[in-house]
């Protein structure tokens, strides 16, 4: 009952929520298996430092970002994420907010690596990276760059949105000559790159995490396939006739309806692009963020 409760929850949250409650998972297992057995196994998932230790654990340049150091690390995270993707996914759906997301931490996560080696002031340093922090900054300031105009409250004030940007990339920028957390702030910068250089290419109609997202569905197929094989490797009996027939019936009566959602987004899109997002309307508004739910 509780599973299946859960389950559900599951379900409905947004694609941004169930990132931020697959981290937190994350973060209370590692948290007790750190306490319990020692860090040996998180260090098989934070992103180290030197390149060759990279070559022989290449899976980090994702899972790093699913570790952090604490609980306000986390914490922080995760808000700016839960803020910035509700926005995001307003504008467009679940994917793209997923083709950001990973690009920017594949993007951080690179440019950490490419510092640590070549950088004489950091080359030879004992340190890895861990946390959300570039995934998050790239949805944060890709939606700053695509409607930099929109307003949002910080504490007592309206800001707009392009502020925001400006401001925590300067945040980054100045707190590299202080040392410290120089990896961390190098990373951020890369998922900000990311997220600006996608929102401007997307003005242009160009979609730069396409071919991610063609590589990612490659992926889930793949998985897909090996999942419908049972028992000694024959596959499952495909179902009635009947059912398949329904079925290429409703969706044949579907698609109209379909077409005609996705061109009202897209038509909201445009409108976006040319006159912001304070232009449109209280309906298109709700039109958009229900979208995003669905999607």
């Amino acid at each position: 009952m509780n599973g299946g409760g859960l389950r559900y929850q599951y379900a409905r949250l947004s694609v941004s929520e169930k990132l931020i409650a697959i981290n937190v998972i994350v973060f209370i297992v590692m948290g007790l298996t750190t306490a319990l057995i020692g860090p040996n196994i998180e260090n098989w998932f934070a992103l180290p430092q030197d390149f060759f230790d990279f070559l022989k654990q290449p899976w980090s340049i994702v899972t790093y970002s699913f570790l952090h150091a604490g609980f306000f690390h986390i914490l922080w995270n995760m808000y700016i994420l839960y803020v910035a993707g509700r926005i995001m996914l307003n504008l467009f759906d679940g994917k793209r907010f997923l083709n950001v997301y990973f690009l920017g931490v594949i993007l951080g996560g690179l440019l950490f690596l490419l510092s640590y080696n070549i950088f004489p002031a950091l080359i030879g340093q004992k340190t890895s990276l861990v946390g959300a922090s570039a995934g998050v900054m790239a949805v944060l300031i890709f939606v700053c760059t695509y409607i930099p105009n929109q307003e949002v409250r910080v504490i007592f004030f309206n800001v707009k949105l392009w502020q925001v940007g400006v401001f925590v990339v300067l945040m980054d920028l100045i707190q590299i000559p202080m040392g410290g957390n120089v990896g961390g702030h190098l990373a951020h910068l890369g998922g900000a790159f990311l997220g600006y250089i996608y929102a401007r290419q997307l003005f242009k109609g160009t979609d730069i995490g396409e071919g991610f997202s063609k590589f990612m569905d490659s992926i889930s197929n793949l998985f897909k396939k090996s999942s419908a094989t049972v028992g000694n490797g024959r596959k499952k009996a495909p179902m009635k006739t009947v059912y398949r027939k329904q079925q290429a019936t409703s969706s044949s009566k579907s698609s109209p309806t379909k077409d005609n959602h996705q061109q009202k987004i897209d038509a909201i899109l445009d409108k976006i692009s040319k006159s912001g997002y304070e232009s449109l309307s209280k309906s298109e508004k709700d039109y958009l963020f229900k979208a995003g739910k669905e999607d």
